[in-house]
Formats: structure tokens, sequence, C-alpha cells
């Protein structure tokens, strides 16, 4: 394992430490869309550097993703993990870009930003581990979770059947969900063929720059 080298960004860059989980696009996607000077510090969790002692002063769970700001609230250096918090922090940052300032508007986002968070990410991860990763074939973990999933995407689906985007206009409501929902969207797992209006949003987040470039390549 390599010795990471942290916190070696320049005044007012956010450096964001970052592996290529749905949760690792989530904060990369939500760095493009942002507009902020952003450095990547790839962590690679094949490697196990997440358990590096100086990563675990920045998240201390060892989770992907996480941020050092080095402008943070009264121009102090402040590290933070979670996806969700993520988010919703750059997005305050950007006064009414991506995060809204009004109090009820901010309450709409909220409750569709911790749905991706706490519900939506958890289930697809499960449903990921059970399909994908799992080191033996478990039929029951596979139908329990595909079953979950589905009704995650219906009930999505649903949503937007009367909404253009997840809470109004484009926030970091759709970033949490945009990631699983691009990578399980695929007709190998649950697909889009029964949830049109799920795919309608889809596909007009995945033709933003933003997305381009969070799901390209990075040195």
């Amino acid at each position: 394992m390599r010795a990471l080298t942290l916190h070696i960004g320049r005044q007012g860059m956010i450096e964001l430490y970052f592996w290529t989980t749905d949760n690792g696009y989530k904060a990369r996607h939500m760095m493009e869309e942002s507009g902020l000077d952003y450095v990547i510090k790839p962590i690679n969790i094949t490697e196990k550097e997440q358990f590096d002692p100086e990563y675990l002063k920045i998240s201390p769970h060892h989770k992907i993703p996480a941020i050092v700001d080095h402008d943070g609230p009264g121009g102090e250096t402040i590290s933070l993990c979670e996806s969700g918090a993520i988010l919703k922090y750059v997005g305050a940052k950007m006064v009414d870009k991506l995060y809204p300032s009004h109090p009820l508007t901010q309450l709409k986002v909220d409750q569709w930003l911790f749905f991706g968070s706490a519900q939506f990410t958890t289930i697809a991860q499960q449903y990921g581990f059970f399909h994908i990763r799992s080191p033996e074939d478990i039929p029951a973990g596979k139908k329990h979770y595909d079953v979950r999933m589905r009704d995650l995407f219906e009930c999505l689906n649903l949503h937007l059947s009367d909404n253009e985007y997840m809470a109004g206009d484009f926030s970091v409501a759709d970033i949490s969900m945009y990631s699983d929902t691009h990578i399980f969207g695929e007709d190998k797992w649950i697909g889009f063929a029964d949830y049109p209006n799920l795919k309608r949003w889809h596909d007009a987040i995945e033709v933003r720059p933003a997305v381009t470039r969070a799901w390209g390549p990075y040195e």
C-alpha cells in the first residue's frame, strides 16, 4: 500500500478523496456541477488505502468519499465525510445553484437527498453485493434485493410522473440518486423498460457536461 500524502491543496481548493464507487461518483459529480476549484486524491480501496492512519483522520469510518475544504466556514480548513453531507455542504457554498436558500424549498430537497443517501443507495449497494460482488450465489438475497430495488425504481418513476426533477429545479437531491440509477438502470440489472419517467430523468442528467467530466478519467 502506497503512503498517502494528505492536506496539500492550496488555499481555496477542495480536496476530494475519491474512488470509483457510487458514492464516490456522487461527490465528483457534485464538484463538477459546483464549478469550485478541486483536486482528486484517489483512495484505492482495492489496496485498502482507506485504512491508512492519515486517511482515518479525515474519514474515521474509512468510507469513500471525503473532502478537505481549505476555505471552510470562517476561512478554516475543515474535513467532511458521508456523501449526503458533502453534497449538502458543497451545495450550500453555491448560493441557490444546487441547494436552495429558502427554508421550505430546503425541506423538499433534504427529503429526497436523505432518501437517496439513507434508502436508495443502501438498497442499491446490497443489490450490487448479491448480484455482483458476493463470492457465492445466494438466490434468496438476489430475489429480496431485486424486489426492493424495483420498488424504489417504481417509487421514483411515480414521483417523476409529475416532476421534472426530484425537488423542483435540478439539485443535490438529483445528484444523490443519479449514480445508482445510472449503474443499475442498465438492461442487465433492473433496466428502465418499466420506468419511463425515471429514464427521462436519467437521460436528461446523463447529458450534462458535469456528468461527462465526473464519469471520465482523472489524473
